[in-house]
C-alpha cells in the first residue's frame, strides 16, 4: 500500500524495526528536549503529514519499551487518524510514573499502524439475536 507523506521533520521516514512488524516507529521532532513530570502528558511533534486513503485509519500506539521501562503511554491509545484529517502527526505522550522522562529530539516514541475500517449503517429493529451469553456483561463468562 502506498500512502503519500509528507515529511517537515529532520528525520527519515517511520520505518519498521524487524522484518515482520506490524508498526512504524514515529520519531519526535523537536527543537528542544520535552521534560515529562510524573502524572503529566505533552503533545509531541513528529513533523508528518499522511493521506490516509478512504477506508482505512492510521492508528497511533505507545511502545512497549518505554511502557515497560519508563512508563510512558499514550493518553488516547489508539490515537485514530481519520483519512480526511491533512493536519501533522502528533502524539499525545503521558508520563504514568514517579520519575521525570525527558522525550529527546528524534527520539522513537510511538507506533503507527494502518487498519481497513467499515463504514457502518444503523439497522433499526425491535429486537437482537438470541446468544448464549445475552446481555452479561462484564465478568458474565466465568473466572477461569
Amino acid at each position: 500500500m502506498q500512502i503519500p507523506i509528507i515529511n517537515r521533520s529532520h528525520h527519515p521516514l517511520p520505518a519498521y524495526q524487524t522484518a515482520h512488524a506490524a508498526g512504524l516507529d514515529l520519531r519526535a521532532n523537536l527543537t528542544e528536549s520535552v521534560t515529562l513530570k510524573p502524572l503529566q502528558r505533552a503533545l509531541i511533534s513528529t513533523g508528518l503529514f499522511l493521506e490516509i486513503p478512504v477506508g482505512y485509519e492510521a492508528q497511533i500506539r505507545p511502545r512497549s519499551g518505554l511502557a515497560y521501562k519508563h512508563g510512558i503511554g499514550i493518553v488516547n491509545s489508539p490515537g485514530t487518524i481519520d483519512a480526511d484529517y491533512r493536519g501533522e502527526l502528533k502524539v499525545l505522550l503521558v508520563n504514568l510514573s514517579d520519575q521525570e522522562f525527558v522525550v529527546e529530539d528524534g527520539e522513537r516514541i510511538a507506533q503507527l499502524i494502518v487498519a481497513r475500517h467499515e463504514t457502518i449503517v444503523w439497522e433499526p429493529v425491535a429486537e437482537l439475536s438470541e446468544t448464549g451469553r445475552g446481555a452479561g456483561g462484564y465478568g458474565s463468562t466465568g473466572v477461569h
